[in-house]
């Protein structure tokens, strides 16, 4: 039975993979063995090395990240311990153990210019210190696995483990928003495909066991704004919060992102993976699995 190490085991996207696992295909052939930071921390070369190499997996899934998108602008020095040089960690240990390494990085990484969906061989054009670390990590990946990596970038993830680096998500953060009774201002000129960790996982499974390897767009079908994607939410619950419409410029968060930056997940379908579900129907799952809306 070949090994599967999980690094960030216990986040938003890890949980799901960890959810989703025993009943994959690739789960009822390799065992995955969890790695929470607590286990290994990949800004920590030495660490990575010894902890990896005791496991001997074939494939190593890497979904740590500083994903903090605005404090990135005043910690850059962390964004790119973690984002790039800690790929460059994990990356460095696969290669010498013969394995294949999986990683995520963003759909922030392109500039919005295009305005229709990116695919895989789109140049990036990163416009914020946040979208730069992710990039320099893909390069790493690239230029240390060439041949064994699975680069997978994805948009807006929201799970129902919450994001531990950025205290909840997307979701979370308009209801608690709402229960404060507080306005709400959400961006209505940034448009991407929210996607749900737990669709995300179930596709990456399936590319796993299918043996792919380069770069894959992966996101819930369709696309919204913040904005569509916050009425949405509180639609589908029956809340009414005070929900106002801003532009980019008018909310004024420090790092800039992209005005548009749906995937095409074209690559993903040629392996015969389908899409995952419109982003609506994903939302819906969301809310019934949380507790939040009647099964």
């Amino acid at each position: 039975m070949a090994r599967v190490a999980l690094i960030g085991s216990n986040g938003q996207l890890g949980t799901d993979i960890a959810r989703l696992w025993t009943s994959s295909a690739i789960g009822r052939r390799d065992e995955l063995i969890a790695l929470t930071h607590a286990d290994v921390d990949v800004v920590d070369a030495a660490w990575v090395r010894s902890v990896l190499t005791g496991v001997q997996p074939n494939l190593v899934i890497n979904t740590s990240a500083f994903h903090r998108v605005d404090d990135c602008e005043t910690q850059v020095r962390e964004a790119m311990r973690v984002n790039a040089v800690g790929v460059k960690n994990v990356a460095e240990v696969c290669r010498d153990l013969g394995a294949v390494m999986m990683h995520f990085s963003t759909d922030y990484i392109f500039d919005g210019e295009k305005r229709s969906p990116y695919t895989e061989d789109d140049p990036p054009s990163p416009c914020s210190a946040y979208a730069i670390s992710k990039l320099a990590g893909e390069h790493f990946l690239r230029y240390i696995l060439p041949r064994d990596h699975i680069l997978v970038r994805s948009s807006g993830l929201y799970g129902v483990a919450g994001a531990s680096g950025k205290g909840g998500n997307f979701v979370e953060t308009m209801l608690r928003f709402h229960r404060e009774g507080a306005p709400i201002r959400v961006v209505s000129d940034q448009i991407q495909a929210p996607t749900y960790t737990l669709d995300l996982a179930a596709a990456l499974l399936e590319l796993a066991n299918k043996g792919g390897r380069g770069a894959f767009h992966i996101s819930n079908a369709g696309q919204c704004s913040w904005y569509d994607f916050a009425t949405e939410l509180f639609a589908m619950l029956g809340l009414r919060p005070d929900l106002t419409p801003v532009t980019s410029a008018e909310f004024g968060s420090p790092a800039q992102r992209p005005l548009y930056s749906v995937l095409d997940n074209g690559r993903l379908q040629e392996l015969g993976i389908a899409q995952p579900r419109p982003w609506r129907e994903a939302l819906a799952d969301y809310l019934r699995l949380s507790g939040q809306l009647a099964a």
